[in-house]
C-alpha cells in the first residue's frame, strides 16, 4: 500500500477512472479538470454540480455534507464542462506501455493476501460495528479477489438502487422513455374529429414529469397541456371534463416506511415528485395526493391555453375506446438511472422498479416489482441467493443483498458484453465532487480516493454501506462493496467506508 507519485499518480488515476466509464479527460485539462465526463455524469459536468449538495437517501440530511467552499479544491473549482470520448490509446502514458494498460484499467491484479492486509484492520477497527462484510472484484476478470462475509445477506440501504437500475436497463434498454398521455373519451354518437366529452390524463409512471416553467430536460406538463389544447381547439372544443388515470400501477401508494420526506406516495402520475417546495433532490415536504395535484395543475395549464375544464377533476380509468390526443416523454432511461444513482433519488428508484414489472406484464406493485427485479437479475446470471428487493429505493429494511451481489452487478455493468448497463457506472457519484459523495473524501485519510472512487452510498439509522468502482495505484479497475449494520456512530462509519475505498485507490497490491 503506498501513495506513490502524489498528484502525478492521481492525475493519471483520474483519467483512468473516467476511461473505465467510457470517457476521458481532454489531455490539456487533465491535471486540473478532475474526473468529469460528458456522457456519464450528465447532471454533473460543470463546476455547479461539484458544488451542489442534496441527496434522496434515508437519514441523508448530512451525508452529502455542505457544498465545497469556493476555491477550497483546485480540482473541483476548475472542473471542465465537457470531456471528450475516450478512444483506445488516446491517453498520454506515464511511462510507455504500462501507463496505457493502467489507464485502461488493466494493470496488475491485486492479490488476496495483500488486500487482506490492507483492508481488514479498517473492517475490524470498530467504526463499522460487528459483522461488516466486504467484496472486491477484479472487473477485468469478474473474479472476487477479496471477500469477508461476501455471501452474507445484509440490509443494503440505498446501494440496492444499483440492482434496481440494472434490472430496469436489462429489460427496457437505455433508450426507453416513459410516456405521459392525454386521451379523449368518445361521447355517445361520437364521430371522428368531433369534440370529446371528456379527456383523461394518463400517468405512465414518470416521476420526473414537471409542472415548473423551466422543464430542465424533463417531460413538461405545460407542454402536454399546450399540445392537448391545440388539438382540442382544432376540433372545436373549448370546454371539457377532465379525469386522471393512475391505473398503470397496482396496489397501495403507501411505502412501508409511511409518509416521509424522502419520497412521495408511489403513484403512476405525479409532477416534480410531489415536492411542495422548489427542490429537485433530497428530502422535502411531499404532497399526500400527487396525482390529484398534477391533474389540477394540468387543468390550470389548459385554461391558460383557452380550454376550460368543467366540473371537478376526478380519478378514472381510460377505456379501450379512448383516442390519444397528445403525449410527452421522459428523458431516456439511461439518464433516469444516472440521476437516481447520483442523487440517491428514491422516487425514481420506485418508479424504475415498477417499470421493470410493467415490462414483464406483471402487476406494478411492490410485490410485482420485487419478483421481476429478481428475475431480471437472475437472467443476467447474477448471484441473487439470499437477496430481497422489498422496494426499489432501499428505504425498506426488509431489503437484503450480499456484498458479492453488489460487486457482481458492478462488474457486469463494466463488461463489454453489456453496454446497456453502462449507466450503472456513469451514474455513480464521484468522491469529493458529485451527488451523495460531494461532501466526503475531504480529509487527508481518504484523500487518495478523491476523484478516483465512484460509488453509491447507503445510509439508514444503524446501517452504512458503500459500493462502487475504483482504479488502483497499479491501474486495475476494481469493483467493491462494504456493508455494515448495527453501526452506532454514522460519522465514524462513513469515514471508515471512505478510507476503505481510498485504501483500494492507493493500493499497490
Amino acid at each position: 500500500m503506498s501513495g506513490r507519485g502524489g498528484w502525478r499518480l492521481k492525475t493519471w488515476q483520474f483519467t483512468a477512472a473516467a476511461a473505465v466509464s467510457g470517457l476521458a479527460l481532454a489531455s490539456a485539462a487533465a491535471a486540473a479538470a478532475g474526473p468529469w465526463d460528458s456522457g456519464g455524469q450528465r447532471t454533473a459536468e460543470s463546476r455547479r454540480a461539484a458544488l451542489t449538495p442534496g441527496t434522496g437517501d434515508g437519514d441523508h440530511r448530512t451525508e452529502a455534507g455542505s457544498p465545497l467552499p469556493a476555491g477550497s479544491d483546485p480540482v473541483a473549482s476548475e472542473a471542465a464542462a465537457v470531456l471528450t470520448p475516450l478512444e483506445a490509446g488516446a491517453l498520454a502514458p506515464r511511462t510507455g506501455e504500462g501507463a496505457r494498460e493502467a489507464a485502461a484499467g488493466r494493470g496488475p491484479a491485486p492479490t488476496a493476501a495483500a488486500l487482506k492486509v490492507a483492508l481488514e484492520p479498517l473492517l475490524k477497527a470498530g467504526g463499522l460495528g460487528p459483522g461488516a462484510t466486504a467484496s472486491v472484484v477484479d472487473a477485468a476478470t469478474g473474479k472476487e479477489v477479496y471477500g469477508r462475509g461476501a455471501k452474507t445477506s445484509m440490509v443494503p440501504a440505498s446501494t440496492v438502487k444499483i440492482a434496481t437500475g440494472t434490472a430496469a436497463l436489462s429489460v427496457l434498454g437505455p433508450d426507453h422513455r416513459i410516456r405521459t398521455t392525454v386521451v379523449a373519451e368518445p361521447a355517445p354518437g361520437y364521430e371522428d374529429g368531433a369534440p370529446p366529452e371528456q379527456i383523461v390524463l394518463v400517468g405512465g409512471g414518470d416521476p420526473t414529469l414537471t409542472a415548473r416553467a423551466d422543464a430542465e430536460g424533463n417531460a413538461s406538463l405545460r407542454t402536454l397541456a399546450r399540445h392537448t389544447a391545440d388539438t382540442l381547439k382544432k376540433r372545436g372544443a373549448r370546454t371539457v371534463r377532465l379525469a386522471y388515470d393512475t391505473s398503470a400501477y397496482s396496489g397501495s401508494t403507501r411505502h412501508p416506511i409511511g409518509p416521509n420526506e424522502n419520497l412521495a406516495p408511489v403513484t403512476a402520475l405525479m409532477a416534480d415528485e410531489g415536492r411542495l417546495d422548489t427542490s429537485t433532490s433530497g428530502p422535502a415536504p411531499r404532497s399526500p395526493r400527487p396525482a390529484q395535484d398534477a391533474a389540477d395543475a394540468f387543468a390550470r395549464f389548459l385554461a391558460e391555453r383557452g380550454v376550460k375544464v368543467e366540473g371537478a377533476v376526478r380519478a378514472a380509468t381510460a377505456t379501450d375506446r379512448a383516442e390519444e390526443l397528445a403525449d410527452v416523454r421522459s428523458a431516456p432511461l439511461s439518464a433516469l438511472v444516472e440521476r437516481m444513482l447520483t442523487h440517491s433519488d428514491n422516487d425514481i428508484a420506485e418508479a424504475l422498479a415498477r417499470q421493470t414489472a410493467l415490462a414483464a406484464g406483471a402487476k406494478a406493485d411492490f410485490a410485482g416489482a420485487e419478483r421481476e427485479t429478481r428475475r431480471a437479475l437472475g437472467r443476467l446470471g447474477l448471484p441473487v441467493d439470499g437477496a430481497r428487493f422489498a422496494d426499489g429505493s432501499g428505504l425498506d429494511r426488509a431489503d437484503r443483498v450480499t456484498a458479492r451481489l453488489l460487486t457482481s452487478l458492478l462488474a457486469r455493468a463494466a463488461h463489454t458484453d453489456h453496454p446497456e448497463l453502462r449507466p450503472i457506472l456513469t451514474g455513480l457519484p464521484v468522491a469529493g465532487f458529485s451527488g451523495t459523495l460531494a461532501g466526503r473524501y475531504t480529509g487527508p485519510e481518504a484523500a487518495a480516493g478523491t476523484g478516483v472512487v465512484r460509488a453509491k452510498t447507503g445510509t439508514l439509522t444503524g446501517v452504512n454501506t458503500l459500493a462502487g468502482t475504483v482504479v488502483s495505484a497499479d491501474g486495475r479497475l476494481l469493483a467493491f462493496s462494504f456493508l455494515a449494520s448495527a453501526t452506532t456512530d454514522p460519522t465514524a462509519a462513513q469515514s471508515t467506508l471512505d478510507r476503505l475505498a481510498s485504501t483500494l485507490a492507493d493500493c499497490g497490491c
